[in-house]
């Protein structure tokens, strides 16, 4: 009996070794899965989503934008015909240009008119939004100043149609000088780009002041043709996309190797069919 108790005890610390191996082993284990799950899962980092592109990289000449013969029928007698262009720092953001003349007709009265263009175009920026967006940001804006003109009488605001991608047209009469003038300011949007024309004129010396109906049809003239100079492409004059426009280098590289494919398709058998009739 007392030689069987350590024998008894021996087996039972061998039976334990095997129990404290098999828990380590599981704390082991399951420290790793902990590790293995942490180092496999994936980033919670969020991607921004990339803005889209401007669609004008470039500004019209704001004195080139309006036609000539568009000059001489809204501003007659104009000082000087070519435009005075406005200051600007940066001709690929702003640019902008005047036209003014008093066409004197003596003891009848004169008419004086004044016609101003100005162009601000906004590069697509991933914090502050597309360039289409920053531009009807500025646009809302140039239309809530029209509106907000000190001193302005009866001014009202429309929507002017087929200008741009949107446009309003600001119409409101105002007295400088004693005189009464008739004035219309049209902001429109293509792209990324503000167009504002502002038209206005006055009757002097007894003659009558141009009527409200008038001065807006020059406007929006003015303003159709500042906003075609922004949307014409630079190989078409008519500001419309010409369907004879020259094929961009890989159409051209496309059409001679079709040409060569042709070219060598055919000479074998012409090569081959007269061999045959000379033998």
């Amino acid at each position: 009996m007392h030689r069987s108790a350590p024998r008894l005890s021996r087996i039972l610390a061998c039976a334990a070794v095997p129990v404290m191996l098999v828990v380590a082993g599981c704390s082991s284990d399951s420290g790793d899965a902990k590790e293995s799950g942490s180092s496999t899962s994936p980033s919670a980092k969020k991607t921004e989503p990339t803005v889209e592109p401007a669609k004008f990289s470039t500004l019209p000449d704001a004195c080139a934008s309006i036609g000539k013969k568009t000059i001489e029928d809204l501003v007659p007698k104009t000082k000087t015909k070519s435009g005075t262009p406005g200051k600007s720092s940066d001709a690929a953001t702003r640019g902008g240009c005047s036209w003014n003349g008093l066409d004197d007709n003596g003891v009848k009265g004169s008419q004086y008119r004044w016609l101003d263009v100005g162009f601000t175009r906004f590069d697509s920026d991933q914090s502050l939004g597309s360039g289409a967006k920053r531009a009807t940001e500025e646009y809302t804006k140039q239309v809530s100043k029209a509106q907000a003109t000190e001193g302005a009488k009866k001014a009202s605001a429309k929507p002017a149609e087929d200008i741009g991608e949107q446009a309003t047209a600001v119409t409101y009469s105002l007295t400088k000088s004693k005189e009464d003038f008739e004035y219309a300011t049209v902001v429109a949007r293509t792209g990324n780009v503000v167009v504002s024309v502002t038209y206005n004129g006055a009757g002097f010396a007894g003659a009558k002041t141009p009527s409200a109906a008038d001065i807006l049809k020059g406007a929006r003239k003015a303003a159709t043709e500042a906003v075609a100079a922004v949307e014409k492409p630079a190989d078409s004059p008519s500001g419309k996309a010409s369907s004879s426009a020259k094929p961009s280098a890989s159409a051209k590289a496309s059409s001679s190797a079709k040409a060569t494919s042709k070219a060598t398709a055919k000479t074998p058998a012409k090569t081959t069919s007269k061999a045959t009739a000379k033998s």
